[in-house]
């Protein structure tokens, strides 16, 4: 079974695009192997985004957040409390914010176990 994700997006951000949007966040989970359960699609009058987004991950039980880009966090950035839930991953560019990074001497030390 592959690990379950949201997509994300902000209506008035993606504007026209949106479906466009939409397509890429599809695009990029079955790329890298997510079973995409829904996309979140909230506008400039949805209140408490952030909060309602981690409420989604919560409920859903989603391992990550598939995002266009970080314009569609308030102040471009990927809420804190959000990433301490879930991976989330922005389509362009193309990047992951992990929950939990391994600290580069730990993956060293497991070659002399």
């Amino acid at each position: 079974m592959n690990p379950g994700a949201i997509g994300y997006l902000r209506q008035d951000v993606s504007g026209a695009r949106r479906q466009w949007d939409e397509l890429r966040i599809r695009s990029l989970a079955a790329r890298l192997g997510y079973d995409l359960r829904k996309v979140a699609v909230f506008g400039p009058e949805t209140d408490r985004p952030s909060y309602r987004l981690r409420v989604l991950v919560g409920n859903l039980g989603v391992d990550a957040v598939i995002v266009p880009g970080l314009e569609h966090f308030e102040n471009g950035r990927v809420p804190e409390d959000l990433v301490q839930r879930a991976d989330v991953i922005t389509v362009s560019p193309e990047e992951t914010f992990a929950r939990w990074l391994i600290p580069p001497d730990s993956a060293a030390d497991m070659g002399s176990r």
